[in-house]
């Protein structure tokens, strides 16, 4: 990403996974399933996933970083909320063989073909400036006061970091951390949304219906959570959304109500769609667009290790407890952890 660009990353992973979806319309066993899966789907998907579209994202956009993160970003909602009703009637229709071959024509025309016509590495490869600005935003004074996130992204838009610096640099993991810890209640939760629910005594219809109401704000709140981000500190909003999501916690688990159910997880999913985008302003203002994709992907990894223990963390805990309660606890502790960690962030000097 740092050396050349998006443009054919996207284009080249997503006809890999393409071609993984057509090759899942004619396994025969779990292994082969297993085996495309993690050879082709999984692999082609990190080179066209959100990691690589933010990246391009950051290099055009400064002032208005946090609405075109959250229109990007309202993607994964949207299919959150669309794609099992669509993917559940392609497979009444079609058979789920045919669904697969379905996906993979459908991804070909909608992700390759966009990427190579559109897609270039930055504005001023182009003769441009990021925002579609006619001078750079660090001449733009008073704008510069008034915004917090603009002052960042212009102080420190055109530093590169190798790896190294970026390891050596505290805001690096404090980044890491306040938002990894969160992510694993986050995984760990998502996952054990609807057994919770169940084992509450409520009926399946109701468990689906409050995952479809996670799901549905994150579809919708992005996009105040980016508009948000352009107006007041980037920290501050990371803060607001961190304590919206535990008190949606505390409001769903602590009692046994139905109405309190629904609107702690609608108060969550609001929280949830945070971190949809607040994350990526951060990494973007606080380390620049020069060597976004080595220092994004680096942390990156750590946090997705740190949220690849959610769901087994809570299923143990499930197991040696018979219940949710010390699982969810921890969680809200977490969320208020990272609330007060997000307080604490500030710009990285390079040394």
């Amino acid at each position: 990403m740092d050396r050349h660009g998006g443009r054919w990353l996207i284009a080249i992973g997503t006809a890999i996974v393409a071609l993984g979806y057509l090759l899942l319309g004619h396994v025969e066993t779990f292994t082969q399933f297993a085996f495309v899966r993690l050879s082709l789907v999984t692999v082609g998907d990190a080179m066209m996933g959100s990691m690589v579209v933010n990246i391009v994202i950051a290099q055009w956009f400064l002032r208005r970083r946090g609405r075109a993160f959250a229109i990007s970003s309202m993607g994964v909602g949207f299919a959150k909320v669309c794609m099992p009703i669509v993917a559940a009637s392609l497979i009444v229709w079609f058979g789920w063989r045919q669904t697969w071959m379905v996906f993979g024509l459908v991804t070909l025309i909608l992700g390759v073909v966009p990427a190579v016509l559109f897609i270039r590495r930055s504005p001023e490869e182009m003769g441009l400036l990021p925002d579609g600005a006619e001078e750079p935003i660090v001449s733009d004074h008073t704008r510069v006061r008034q915004n917090r996130a603009a002052a960042d992204a212009a102080t420190n838009q055109d530093l590169e970091w190798t790896r190294g610096e970026a390891m050596r640099n505290g805001t690096f993991w404090l980044l890491v951390i306040t938002f990894g810890i969160a992510s694993v209640g986050v995984t760990g939760l998502n996952l054990h949304v609807y057994p919770y629910v169940t084992d509450l005594g409520h009926p399946p219809v109701v468990a689906a219906t409050v995952m479809s109401v996670i799901a549905s704000m994150q579809l919708f709140s992005p996009l105040a959570w980016g508009l948000l981000a352009e107006r007041m500190d980037v920290r501050i909003a990371a803060t607001l959304r961190f304590v919206i999501q535990a008190i949606g916690l505390g409001l769903a688990t602590l009692t046994g109500n139905l109405f309190c159910l629904y609107a702690g997880f609608f108060l969550y999913g609001i929280g949830l769609g945070g971190n949809m985008v607040l994350p990526e302003i951060l990494w973007a203002n606080y380390f620049g667009r020069r060597s976004l994709g080595r220092v994004r992907g680096l942390g990156l990894l750590i946090s997705q290790v740190m949220a690849a223990l959610g769901p087994p963390f809570f299923g143990f805990l499930f197991d040696i407890t018979n219940g949710y309660g010390l699982s969810f606890a921890i969680f809200g502790c977490a969320l208020i952890t990272s609330a007060v960690l997000s307080l604490v962030l500030r710009p990285p000097t390079k040394t």
